[in-house]
């Protein structure tokens, strides 16, 4: 019997979670779910953002879907005071999740809702691998009263084995992007994604593009991208840049996976809006696709994963249009119309 843990999380998180369960156990009848407090919510209740029941869950289970994390209610200067990100970045590094999957494909029927020109983002279908374990978010932190700083920090071995996802993953070509002329890391890494194209992935075609750059292309010409490999903090940002190409970011989901046997989390890119917390109209739609990375690369069901998507993708074709899509769809309007192309 397959068996995920749901981590409803704070803000909008408990209000897309809960129907994403839903559509999931329409679709995988035997499925067993473990909820558990995470984040802000874990803070209030148990004073840290990731309990170690919660950790000893995940790691029983066969995925992890999470909803968000996060809201000025716990947000502080206070180097010591516990902070909802802390349990993303620990339960990233207690379950080896060095790999994040963000694929961006703007839906057509919403060509029209991205703020790009619509035939500069047709065709679009790229993949950002963003790792997800090393960098200035990991590296050491040292703060006084009048300095701070963060390490960036990458060994070779890291930077391999996500170069092994991209090359894995691509269809055309890789991108990789850096900031090689000004970073050490950064020379480090283009160096040894250089190494293993020439060793194992020669007949895949290899760009190295700064970062800035890609920024910009990202925006010029999205549908020229097919993969893109980057560090940590690169990611965190180029991903985020592509999620408007899909008129919202509330439309992108994505996948962390770790070696092969580990669960893998899945969750939406955006965040928990607790400006819109219990007013029933966040969009799910970006917490249904990451539902339906999970039963592709979570549960090994693959004609599930595409039913899903495909019910979203007719959903929106029919009409359906969340707040931040242009149109008036709550929440429970949207699962419905989800539901009935299922």
């Amino acid at each position: 019997m397959p068996h995920i843990v749901s981590l409803p999380g704070d803000g909008i998180g408990p209000e897309i979670v809960a129907p994403a369960v839903g559509l999931l156990l329409e679709l995988v009848a035997d499925l067993s779910v473990e909820e558990h407090l995470f984040g802000g919510a874990s803070i209030d209740r148990h004073g840290v953002a990731m309990t170690p029941e919660a950790l000893a869950a995940m790691r029983a289970s066969d995925a992890v879907l999470l909803g968000a994390v996060g809201g000025p209610r716990w947000d502080t200067t206070d180097p010591d005071a516990p902070r909802p990100e802390q349990g993303l970045l620990g339960m990233r590094k207690q379950l080896g999740l060095f790999a994040n999957l963000r694929p961006v494909r703007p839906f057509p029927a919403l060509y029209d809702a991205s703020p790009l020109k619509r035939e500069g983002i047709e065709g679009t279908d790229l993949l950002v691998v963003r790792e997800l374990t090393g960098g200035i978010y990991f590296g050491a932190k040292t703060r006084t009263a009048t300095d701070a700083s963060d390490l960036c920090h990458y060994t070779v071995a890291e930077v391999e084995r996500i170069a092994r996802v991209a090359f894995r993953a691509a269809r055309t070509r890789v991108t990789s992007v850096d900031k090689a002329n000004v970073l050490e890391t950064s020379r480090q890494w283009r160096q040894t994604v250089r190494e293993v194209h020439a060793a194992d992935f020669p007949e895949i075609p290899l760009d190295d593009l700064l970062v800035d750059n890609a920024a910009m292309q990202l925006v010029a010409a999205p549908s020229d991208f097919d993969v893109i490999v980057t560090e940590n903090l690169f990611g965190d940002i180029l991903s985020d840049i592509a999620a408007m190409l899909t008129g919202s970011i509330g439309m992108l989901p994505s996948a962390s996976l770790g070696e092969a046997g580990a669960p893998g989390v899945f969750e939406p890119v955006h965040g928990s809006a607790p400006d819109i917390a219990g007013s029933g109209t966040a969009n799910p739609l970006a917490m249904f696709l990451s539902a339906a990375l999970l039963l592709r690369h979570g549960l090994e069901l693959e004609s599930e994963a595409q039913a899903l998507e495909s019910a979203v993708d007719r959903a929106l074709s029919g009409g359906l249009r969340t707040r931040d899509l242009g149109g008036t769809a709550s929440t429970a309007e949207a699962t419905a119309a989800v539901l009935a192309h299922l």
